[in-house]
């Protein structure tokens, strides 16, 4: 409950989490039928990168402000989605307001689709939704992230995204995060999940992905960048990832495209490397 994501908006992570989020939900709004959105862990929806909290730690300054010089044509083709969400840099590489996954996706979203959108902190959950606005496709509930996937999977769409995005304050938040996954997988074996993570502990990382691994879920696909070396004594966050289960046939090979030049781009010390592997496959 004291994690607010207001200090870290805009930084490595979320470039990284909102690029992949926004190449996902392009794919799944390919065919005429509906889908569903859910955010187990949703925010504020936009941040102003200006604000208090945000100049605090600059986190934005080597995020998406590293973006405001484009990359080559097949790079910008792949981050286009995120970055029309995102709208015009200015001169320091910060756009007007920032747009979590909320406001992202509601970028990208068609009359037809559908989301709810998580949040336990009442402060958090009010501020989402004044962000989004009377949009009748947005559904703003303020409950547990875990208690929300258990509650509203399968949907009547029967096709469509969740997106469990935690702050990992708790020490136990990997063991629930494969708990919540793997039940809400049992309800909804065709849905598409995108289970975010930090890279710092590299031990507890392992563990994870093991347990993740021996759950029974198939067609696991593991994406990674490190933008620092890692730690021995799991002080700093160096990279982040994200377990997609029943990704999009053409993530994998878009993933190999785009992660190397974001892990270079977005790097410290020259210090980058990306991972695209199935940890289960098919």
């Amino acid at each position: 409950m004291n994690y607010r994501h207001a200090f870290h908006a805009g930084n490595f992570a979320d470039v990284f989490k909102h690029a992949l989020l926004a190449r996902i939900v392009s794919y799944l709004i390919k065919k005429d039928a509906p889908i569903f959105y859910l955010d187990t862990h949703a925010g504020i929806g936009l941040y102003d990168l200006s604000g208090e909290e945000a100049t605090r730690t600059g986190e934005w300054r080597d995020g998406i402000a590293r973006l405001a010089t484009p990359g080559p044509e097949a790079i910008n083709a792949l981050l286009q989605p995120y970055l029309d969400a995102v709208g015009p840099l200015d001169t320091d590489g910060m756009p007007a307001l920032y747009p979590g996954s909320p406001a992202l996706v509601q970028a990208l979203l068609r009359p037809q689709d559908r989301a709810t959108l998580c949040d336990l902190h009442p402060v958090d959950a009010k501020l989402l939704a004044e962000s989004i606005g009377r949009d009748k496709r947005m559904k703003v509930i303020e409950i547990d992230g875990y208690t929300a996937l258990n509650a509203y999977v399968p949907p009547k769409e029967r096709r469509g995204l969740v997106l469990i995005d935690p702050p990992f304050e708790e020490p136990n938040e990997f063991t629930r995060l494969v708990e919540a996954v793997t039940h809400a997988h049992r309800k909804w074996a065709t849905g598409v999940y995108a289970l975010w993570y930090p890279l710092k502990d590299m031990e507890q990382t392992g563990k994870f992905a093991r347990k993740l691994a021996a759950t029974g879920v198939r067609k696991i696909l593991q994406l990674e960048i490190e933008i620092a070396p890692p730690q021995r004594d799991a002080s700093a966050l160096y990279g982040t990832g994200m377990m997609v289960i029943n990704p999009p046939y053409q993530l994998e090979a878009e993933a190999n495209v785009l992660l190397p030049w974001l892990a270079k781009r977005l790097a410290r010390d020259n210090h980058h490397q990306a991972r695209v592997d199935w940890l289960v496959p098919e």
